[in-house]
This record gives C-alpha cells, sequence and structure tokens, in this order.
C-alpha cells in the first residue's frame, strides 16, 4: 500500500496539482489537509473519477479541513475534536485489513511563541496536550494504526534550515518539539520517513511563499508527517518526499507531498 499525506492548502483551487500527483504516484490512500471548503463544495465526483471512491471528508469554509481518500474500502470512519472546537482538523477510517488511518491537522499557533500573549499558541499546545492524553490512554496499542499529516511541528534538528535561527520560530521551539514527542512517545510511534532518512540528513516539507527563491535559499521546514505503530515498522518499504512538487504549476501548496510504501 503506498499511502500520501499533503497540506494542499485548497482542495478545489490546487484539485489539478492533486490529479497530476495521482497520476505520476498512484497512491492507495491519500490523506489531505486544509482543504478549504465545506462537504458539498469538495472535488468528490473528480477524485472517484480517479479511482478514490471511498472518500472520508471533514470540511469548513475556508478554513481548515481534512480527507481521507482511498481506493480501497473505509469502514467504521470517524471524527476526532480537541480543544472544546470542532474546527475539522482530525478524522479516522479503517482499511480492509484493519488497519486505522488517522488524517490530522494541528493548528499553526501563528507567530508568537508564547501561550500567554498568543492565544493560537496557547491552543496548539492545548491540542497537542490533548492528542497525548488520548493516545495514551488507549487500551489496544496493538492495532495496527497509521497517523499522518501536516502536524505543524519541525521536531528534530535537521528537519529545519537553522536550528539555532529556528529555535524562538513557532514550529521548532522547544516546548512544541516537547509535546510532539510526547505524543510519538505516548503511543510508541514510529516515524515513517525518518525510519529511511537519517536523522542528520536535512529533509524538508514546507517552504514559505515569502521567498520567491525557495529552491534556492532551501529555507525549508519538515512539518508534514507519517507515523505507524511498531508492529507496521517491518511492513516499511520506502519513502519519498516530492520537493519538486514546491515549484508545480499553477499556483503550488506550500507544503509537498510525503509518500510511504508499506507492504
Amino acid at each position: 500500500m503506498r499511502i500520501a499525506t499533503w497540506n494542499i492548502n485548497s482542495v478545489r483551487l490546487r484539485i489539478g496539482l492533486v490529479e497530476q500527483f495521482i497520476d505520476e504516484h498512484k497512491p492507495d490512500v491519500i490523506c489531505l489537509q486544509e482543504t478549504k471548503t465545506v462537504n458539498e463544495t469538495f472535488p468528490a465526483a473528480a477524485l472517484a473519477a480517479k479511482g478514490y471512491k471511498h472518500q472520508h471528508i471533514l470540511g469548513m469554509k475556508s478554513y481548515n479541513g481534512v480527507a481521507i481518500l482511498s481506493r480501497l474500502p473505509l469502514a467504521k470512519t470517524g471524527v476526532k475534536n480537541w480543544h472544546n472546537r470542532e474546527d475539522c482538523r482530525h478524522i479516522f477510517a479503517e482499511l480492509p485489513d484493519g488497519t486505522e488511518v488517522h488524517c490530522c491537522y494541528v493548528p499553526a499557533g501563528r507567530h508568537i511563541p508564547d501561550p500567554k500573549a498568543n492565544p493560537k499558541f496557547a491552543h496548539k499546545l492545548g491540542f497537542l496536550d490533548e492528542q497525548t492524553a488520548w493516545w495514551k490512554s488507549r487500551k489496544d496499542k496493538s492495532k495496527a494504526t497509521i497517523l499522518v499529516g501536516d502536524l505543524n511541528v519541525a521536531p528534530l534538528e535537521h528537519d529545519v534550515w537553522s536550528h539555532k535561527q529556528m529555535l524562538g520560530v513557532v514550529s521548532h521551539t522547544p516546548i512544541e518539539v516537547e509535546k510532539l514527542l510526547n505524543w510519538q512517545k505516548a503511543h510508541n510511534w514510529v516515524d515513517a520517513v525518518r525510519h529511511f532518512v537519517p536523522h542528520d540528513q536535512k529533509l524538508y516539507s514546507w517552504w514559505s511563499y515569502r521567498a520567491n527563491d525557495w529552491e534556492a535559499s532551501d529555507r525549508g521546514r519538515r512539518l508534514d508527517h507519517i507515523w505507524v505503530t511498531p508492529n507496521l515498522t517491518a511492513s516499511l518499504k520506502k519513502t519519498k518526499t516530492l520537493k519538486h512538487a514546491r515549484g508545480w504549476d499553477p499556483k503550488p501548496s506550500d507544503h509537498v507531498p510525503v509518500i510511504v510504501d508499506i507492504g
């Protein structure tokens, strides 16, 4: 099975890029974040025509939104809400072999890394804490599970272009990194991408729209993740982060697809 995660930053605006990605890489399951549309205007028919007849979508107007698109049947679909908000950030479904797939979009937290001065940053930290507590409390830790999405934290030194300069920047601050790693430990998650890519190798999945020379300057961050439960580790085959998709025309997302093959 090939699973992909992509913060598409408006699925209606970029449906052509999604179709291009499908044609070139043929994933079995695609998890999208920041779809930015209500369910009624989600391009479900166009994606079904591409083979993704099984869809679990949760959207809102102009903001957030997540989707699981699958060539395989989906069962036991559900929604999780965090930190007292119903803001379309987390859905899940079960594949035919019983594997559970979670698609998650963690709040960005805006620009000030101070929970007292910035309510959005406080919300992000609370979101991460609640995820950690929920996964830690789950009784069936042996169930094969995959969690993917824009987690909006680049936890490792080489997940950002400059560890030293990014320590005070939201997405790589010590408190965010600590909370994301606590979430990882809570369910013994394996970072499926870093399973293949050494920790001392730079790896990014996001480049700012503000940088016209994004490719030359390469000041990126790895915000998009694929985690698996330990019982799937032996089945991990390969990974790919499509850096070149940041330059796709027209109007690319600032994130690129991340793929993991499991089989």
